[in-house]
């Protein structure tokens, strides 16, 4: 199977798995539109996570995007050494399989943020503490890390 931002879920599902209907569906198709933070597009280097076969087993069908913000957040943390680079760069990668969305704000935080309050996304995909819990006191429901590998979702 390959790795995409939008998939069916039909093959990656794991054995007793089916794919979580919790958050709306207001992308194409009635799939929902998840936002991937850097943290999340970085993860399969620092934390050996399949993202997309995770969210493909999680989710079913979605959309993907990437605000502009996290992009060029990628961007500027490639230019640097050691892990955190290589992972910026697989992370910038992977953000290539998904729509890059405008948003007003330039910090990526307050972007993920700006995406859920003014309901363009379902969800967000983070491992990053702080941003979920904004995430969360603003209503939507946060996919993160739980366990090892395995991505799980955390209802507002």
């Amino acid at each position: 199977m390959t790795d995409d931002a939008r998939a069916d879920g039909s093959d990656s599902a794991r054995t007793g798995d089916t794919p979580t209907a919790v958050l709306a569906d207001d992308g194409p198709d009635d799939a929902p539109v998840v936002a991937l933070d850097a943290s999340a597009l970085m993860a399969p280097v620092e934390a050996n996570l399949r993202l997309f076969e995770e969210l493909d087993r999680l989710l079913g069908a979605y959309e993907a995007v990437v605000p502009a913000a996290v992009v060029s957040e990628l961007e500027r943390l490639q230019g640097g050494n050691g892990e955190e680079a290589t992972a910026a760069s697989v992370g910038a990668d992977l953000a290539a399989r998904a729509e890059t969305v405008a948003t007003d704000e330039s910090y990526a935080d307050d972007a993920l943020v700006e995406l859920v309050t003014e309901g363009r996304v379902d969800g967000v995909v983070t491992n990053d503490r702080p941003l979920a819990n904004r995430v969360l006191e603003a209503g939507a429901p946060v996919i993160g890390l739980r366990g090892r590998n395995a991505l799980a979702i955390t209802e507002p």
